[in-house]
């Protein structure tokens, strides 16, 4: 199963400047401000070849300081529940705190593997004052600057150390995450396929938590599905269910070959469904949109061509997507699910001949050829495929640095015409030949 790293600290000590530092983006705002974080941020980050997923705990809006300290703890807690490791961030300028202290003492009773990370620390004199830190009881501090990026080499060496790797089963088989917001329908489609309350199902948004693997074997298919199971605790419940599903998804979608993201037809697609669809993407996975409670829909005034043209305009740039309706609760076209899965699953792990390819791409690129870049012809040569679990080529021209990135949306929206890639994203490299 995949990792994931939680960072945790009260307002302003740097989390998010950290965590556009792992993630290589500039996904969070970084503001001077307190509780400026009012979203959870996910993103992927590889130390060393290990990859794994960081999530930015962060601010809220501040009423009275102690509503404001009541969230910090919310927040603690979930990363706690749902995390493998946690960075725990501390400021060297303003010293020990006593919002700090609070904070320790709740990661002192877990068992999961804390760590310190004393931000800001980007002079001698700050680092010699990062001893005082050692007073939260919660081992080696690690003196870093967030900004600049000194020390935390030092701690992502140690981090990658406790995460485990032991939960993914050995099999051939497909995987199949069936993800989406709360309530849409996910474990009633998967009780309705295995035809047994394998999951428990409960209005409570919420209610499924940790991801499992379920073998199934029916309808000319043998594959796992990847779910999540388990009852959560009431009280945690209508404590943050957005952060709670796209934990879940993270997980789920990095356990699985082909994602099934599941939407209300009444709602249509939103932007946690499009935020869980560029998680899919970015991990290179196969995708299946399945629009469930279609019997609700007004069949007149909502054709399913019309609901189609307005959920892919959402999903641009990505529209080369199976989409199915379905009625779980009233068993309509729920085995259409498991075909479009079978098929992008074929999809994801088709290999064109390099042949084929070069027969293919090449006169296309002749009568095509890219602009030219500071008075200079592109010539691209020949074009292979990566062996690796998704579609991915490399072409080999004289100037891959002037590609520019609508030329390489011409040639995959070319590849997709002629090959058979729907439901999955395709990776286009290019490099000196």
């Amino acid at each position: 199963m995949p990792n994931i790293l939680a960072i945790v600290g009260r307002p302003n000590v740097g989390k998010s400047t950290f965590f556009n530092r792992l993630t290589k983006t500039r996904q969070a705002i970084v503001e001077e401000t307190s509780g400026v974080t009012r979203d959870r941020h996910y993103g992927r980050a590889d130390w060393n070849g290990i990859e794994f997923s960081v999530i930015d705990t962060g601010g809220y809006v501040i009423g009275s300081e102690d509503i404001f300290e009541e969230e910090i703890r919310k927040q603690v807690d979930l990363a706690i529940a749902e995390a493998d490791v946690i960075i725990f961030m501390v400021d060297v300028k303003d010293g020990l705190t006593g919002m700090d202290e609070e904070i320790a003492n709740m990661l002192r009773r877990v068992k999961k593997k804390v760590f310190v990370a004393v931000n800001k620390a980007d002079n001698v004199a700050r680092m010699h004052n990062t001893g005082e830190f050692y007073a939260l009881g919660l081992g080696t501090c690690f003196p870093l600057s967030s900004i600049n990026g000194s020390g935390t080499g030092e701690l992502l060496d140690e981090v990658v150390k406790h995460f485990t790797y032991e939960d993914a089963p050995e099999t051939n088989l497909p995987k199949y995450a069936v993800i989406g917001r709360p309530n849409v329908g996910k474990s009633s489609l998967i009780n309705t396929l295995i035809g047994e309350e394998r999951n428990i199902v409960t209005p409570i948004a919420g209610t499924t938590r940790d991801s499992i693997y379920i073998p199934f074997k029916g309808f000319g298919q043998e594959f796992l599905f990847v779910d999540t199971a388990g009852l959560r605790k009431k009280s945690k419940v209508s404590e943050d269910i957005e952060f709670y599903s796209v934990m879940r998804s993270i997980r789920a979608i990095e356990s699985a070959d082909v994602c099934i993201l599941m939407l209300d037809a009444t709602d249509g697609i939103e932007q946690q469904d499009l935020n869980i669809l560029r998680l899919v993407e970015k991990n290179k996975k196969g995708l299946v949109l399945v629009v469930n409670k279609w019997d609700l829909i007004d069949k007149q005034t909502n054709t399913h061509l019309e609901y189609q043209e307005a959920l892919l305009s959402r999903t641009a740039p990505f529209t080369d997507i199976p989409i199915v309706f379905t009625s779980v609760a009233e068993k309509q076209r729920v085995l259409k699910v498991l075909e479009a899965a079978g098929k992008v699953y074929e999809n994801r792990s088709k290999r064109i001949p390099t042949a084929r390819l070069n027969e293919f791409i090449l006169p296309l690129i002749e009568r095509n050829p890219p602009p030219m870049a500071k008075g200079k012809r592109i010539k691209i040569k020949y074009v292979t495929q990566l062996k690796v679990a998704y579609p991915a080529f490399v072409f080999f021209c004289n100037l891959p640095q002037y590609i520019k990135e609508p030329y390489q949306r011409f040639l995959e929206n070319q590849m997709r015409k002629e090959f058979p890639f729907t439901g999955v994203t395709i990776s286009l490299y290019f490099r000196q030949k």
